[in-house]
This record gives structure tokens, C-alpha cells and sequence, in this order.
């Protein structure tokens, strides 16, 4: 379960909007609506990787689908190592030498 967010969605939807449609310095933004000004820059960036305006990031989806494929990964090799461990346990009782009991 991810952490809970410091700040709104509602507070970074308008705090990215008023960067963009106004153009003021980012600091000046963060400084007005108390929003450390380096989150500022961090939202601002995201959403223009996610509207295709740039290319050094992933976008929202793409951070979201790496996420989900590195937990199936990690899934997969537990389980593979679970099977190893039973592969190895069934080779063994299979070439044990099987004695009678006795009476």
C-alpha cells in the first residue's frame, strides 16, 4: 500500500495549471500555494511527460506498468525457487533405495 500524499490531487492539478497557463517561475507558484517548490518542479515535469512533451521521463502509465511487471517478476522468481526446492526434494525421495520394514 503506497504511503498516503502529502499534498491533494486537487492542490497538484491547480498548482501545475496555474504554472502552466500563467508562466510564472515554479518557486513563485510553490512559494503562493505552500508546496515545497521541488514538488512543484517534480509535478510540473511529470505532467509533461505524460502529455508527450517530453521524452527523459516515463509517463504516469508507463511508471505504473513498469511497477506492476517488477512485482509479477519478483513473483515469479519466488515461485520458481519454491519449484526448484520441490524438484530437488522429489529427486531425492525418488533415488532414496526403498527398504522393506520389518516385523
Amino acid at each position: 500500500m503506497p504511503a498516503p500524499r502529502k499534498y491533494p490531487d486537487e492542490l497538484r492539478e491547480r498548482a501545475i495549471r496555474e504554472v502552466r497557463s500563467t508562466g510564472r517561475p515554479i518557486a513563485h507558484v510553490a512559494k503562493d500555494l505552500g508546496i515545497h517548490k521541488e514538488a512543484l518542479r517534480g509535478w510540473v515535469r511529470q505532467a509533461e511527460a505524460d502529455q508527450g512533451e517530453r521524452d527523459d521521463r516515463l509517463t504516469s502509465a508507463e511508471q505504473d506498468e513498469l511497477r506492476q511487471l517488477r512485482r509479477e517478476n519478483a513473483e515469479l522468481r519466488w515461485v520458481n525457487e519454491i519449484l526448484k526446492a520441490a524438484s530437488v526434494f522429489f529427486a531425492q525421495e525418488i533415488d532414496r533405495p526403498r527398504t522393506r520394514p520389518s516385523r
